[in-house]
């Protein structure tokens, strides 16, 4: 049946026809189109097929074709022009809880709001709340529903699994039948997006622990329950599965639950050829056990050094543990600095002082104050004497915090032809320029190729931020030709960042292991808006591990007397 995809499209007729301002009696029609489609008990295609839709209320003549064509090819090509005149991410943006047509189109006109990053950034930053008709309450109602969307999807973001995961992990650590506990499939790989949660723990009491788990405060619904696996939906219905193992098998459970498939499949065939067999159990030579405990063991009886579980995909780590040239993996502690970051200076929710302080918190050598240049107005933009001004501000707390180099710099904007937002007699008073597109996605990779290439041939521009645009379940990332970007990078010693904020991890991880085995050096960021966004950087880090980096590999693990930035 195609009553529901019909009902849906005419919805989202109906909202963008609201979103533009359209006359209020053709956005009622094919409201009410939708709830007759909807009510209806027989398919649709009945009526299609005996010429009847006309007896379906609020079915004139237009709306009669626009099914048709549906039913005929699955999608309205009348919808597809209409997504034309507004951004991709502003119909995204109503599914989240408290944001209507209404709402979206006042975010839009009045602060440009395109998506539901931009949303939530500009809701943090206190930016919503002075609008007609907003108001601090419904500021936080925004942030709620945001929460709500995010946690709906079919996939979660790495942020939300880790937190969900950890929340459960420390309150079953707490039982004193636990021996061991594990994250483990896609999240233990650190995967950037995840279907749902696993956890494994090795006790000899699973009873005990599967009672525990089924009872904690975040569950709403026991989906199984079982003496050794239970799997729950939480009050934000995210699937978690729970194994319990015995002790002596939970290195090969927690290797054949980590995955992934693949690397799974390649460590059977190596037992195979030993005359082996390997299980979720252990490792077998006949009915005898010999390894099973630990992964590190499990790994050694197959001739295998270990293998860090974010490079567990079949990507060469077989070969390379063979020969004993296995990465040496970044850990978050090699991170000295974060060299973009945002204050109240532009559409920061936190002073340069307050991401300042949390940055100590963090150990930090350094940090860079990167807040958007003057053409982007609506994120609040900084012209020449407002950039002044905040240089004043950082000397004086470069000289309050002598133990942190505050760093005076811009995140600027590249336009539709490659021009940067501040002429180079303003770029070399930075201490640091991050160059970034923020408009023009959906030129074609020729052009946002070549203003990428333009801003690295710049010779104040030290970075490339989240260089391909990308924000996960709102914005696909832009085509540009990977092969000239990175050899562009390399040879004007540009860097490229990861960007660490969950719904960008851009570069991902292979375009990131391109980028290293092409002599790119790399910068791991938060581009932090508010100072708790600065905690994010370990999930940039993720995305570098997956991607084989070490220490060496990466910019801002390097001291800052050691600190090499271009031109610098």
């Amino acid at each position: 049946m195609k009553n529901k995809l019909i009902a849906e499209i005419f919805k989202d007729i109906a909202e963008i026809l609201e979103i533009k301002g359209e006359n209020f009696f053709k956005i009622r029609a094919y409201e009410k189109a939708a709830q007759s489609i909807e009510s209806l008990s027989d398919d649709i295609e009945i009526f299609v097929n005996r010429d009847t839709l006309k007896d379906i209320n609020g079915i004139g003549k237009d709306l009669e074709e626009k099914i048709r064509e549906i039913v005929s090819t699955g999608k309205l090509k009348y919808l597809e022009e209409l997504k034309k005149d507004i951004p991709e991410g502003l119909i995204e943006m109503l599914n989240v809880p408290g944001i209507g047509p209404k709402t979206a189109k006042l975010l839009y006109e009045k602060l440009d709001i395109q998506d539901v990053v931009m949303l939530e950034r500009m809701a943090h930053a206190g930016k919503i709340k002075d609008l007609p008709g907003m108001g601090k309450k419904t500021e936080e109602n925004i942030l709620t529903g945001i929460d709500l969307f995010k946690k709906g999807r079919e996939r979660l973001d790495l942020k939300t699994a880790t937190d969900v995961a950890y929340n459960i992990i420390t309150q079953l650590k707490k039982l004193k039948e636990v021996k061991n506990i594990n994250p483990a499939g896609s999240l233990r790989r650190m995967k950037e997006t995840v279907r749902d949660i696993d956890i494994l723990i090795s006790s000899n009491k699973p009873q005990e622990i599967m009672d525990a788990f089924t009872e904690l405060p975040e569950v709403k619904d026991t989906i199984a329950k079982g003496l050794t696996k239970s799997s729950v939906l939480t009050k934000d219905n995210i699937q978690v599965d729970l194994r319990v193992v015995d002790e002596l098998s939970y290195g090969a459970a927690l290797m054949y639950f980590t995955g992934s498939k693949e690397h799974n499949i390649k460590l059977r065939q190596l037992a195979i050829k030993r005359g082996l067999k390997l299980n979720e159990y252990g490792i077998f030579k006949g009915e005898k056990k010999i390894a099973g405990k630990t992964e590190e063991e499990m790994y050694k009886i197959l001739d295998l050094l270990y293998i860090e579980p974010e490079l567990r995909e079949d990507k060469g780590e077989f070969e390379a543990s063979l020969k004993d040239t296995l990465p040496d993996l970044i850990k978050i502690e090699d991170i000295k600095g974060d060299l973009h970051m945002h204050s109240t200076w532009s559409d920061g929710g936190s002073s340069i002082e307050e991401m300042i302080l949390k940055s100590r918190e963090l150990g930090y050598e350094y940090v860079a104050i990167t807040d958007h240049s003057q053409g982007l107005k609506i994120a609040g933009g900084l012209n020449v004497h407002e950039l002044d001004l905040k240089r004043k501000e950082i000397e004086k707390l470069n000289k309050k915090y002598k133990d942190i180099k505050i760093l005076f710099g811009t995140e600027v904007d590249i336009d539709s032809e490659g021009n940067l937002d501040y002429p180079d007699n303003v770029l070399r008073e930075m201490d640091i320029v991050v160059a970034a597109i923020h408009a023009g996605f959906k030129q074609s990779v020729a052009i946002i190729t070549k203003r990428i290439i333009s801003a690295c041939q710049n010779k104040y521009v030290n970075i490339i931020a989240h260089p391909t645009g990308r924000l996960w379940g709102s914005r696909n990332e832009y085509d540009i030709d990977f092969g000239e970007v990175f050899k562009a990078a390399r040879d004007t010693n540009t860097a490229l960042e990861i960007n660490s904020f969950p719904q960008r991890l851009d570069l991902n991880d292979i375009n990131t292991r391109m980028a290293k085995e092409a002599g790119v050096k790399i910068v791991i960021n938060t581009d932090s808006h508010i100072a708790q966004h600065l905690e994010m950087m370990k999930f940039g880090v993720a995305v570098a591990r997956r991607a084989w980096l070490e220490k060496k590999d990466v910019l801002n693990t390097m001291s800052f007397s050691n600190l090499k930035l271009k031109g610098k």
